[in-house]
């Protein structure tokens, strides 16, 4: 939390924050108050470092309505990192890929599976692992694509896979830009 009260600090001298109305606003303080809650059960840096930005971004003008922010939250806790990782991926492969300094395979036609385990190696051989992780995000709402399976165009496989929804989840845990 002291790393959290250092960045909400840097947020009131850069973006004008202003921490005395955020101690007053309860909204803020619910969010605060979950995200601390699920931190504690955490040990995960990645799901921890989301909680921090989420805070953040709670801080920030225009935050997501209060409901919303509950359910990201919920998530955070209810997900595990694959999810959060995967969920980064498909918004946005092409940008994932030069962040990460990773080549996807050649190919004119695959799927989204293919792709997924070019990213992540690791999970190669791990299918009933990754389809649960996946049916997660769809039946969350966060991703629009139902299988990781269909056979698509090379553009298909590189193109966004996430929602609205899912989209704005991922800004709310992000840092703050």
């Amino acid at each position: 939390m002291t790393e959290v009260g250092e960045a909400l600090r840097d947020l009131e001298e850069n973006r004008g924050v202003n921490l005395e109305e955020l101690q007053s606003n309860e909204e803020f303080i619910d969010t605060v108050l979950q995200a601390s809650q699920v931190a504690l059960r955490n040990s995960q840096e990645e799901k921890r470092t989301a909680l921090r930005n989420a805070i953040l971004n709670a801080a920030l003008p225009n935050p997501p309505e209060q409901a919303l922010q509950q359910m990201f939250l919920s998530f955070v806790d209810g997900f595990t990192v694959w999810h959060l990782r995967l969920l980064k991926l498909f918004d946005n492969p092409p940008q994932w890929a030069r962040e990460h300094n990773h080549v996807f395979p050649v190919m004119n036609k695959g799927s989204l599976a293919r792709v997924l385990v070019s990213a992540f190696p690791e999970l190669d051989g791990k299918r009933a692992f990754y389809d649960q992780v996946w049916e997660d995000l769809y039946q969350r709402g966060l991703v629009s694509t139902t299988s990781l399976y269909t056979t698509m165009s090379k553009q298909g496989v590189r193109s966004k896979r996430t929602t609205e929804l899912g989209t704005q989840f991922l800004r709310f845990i992000e840092e703050p830009g």
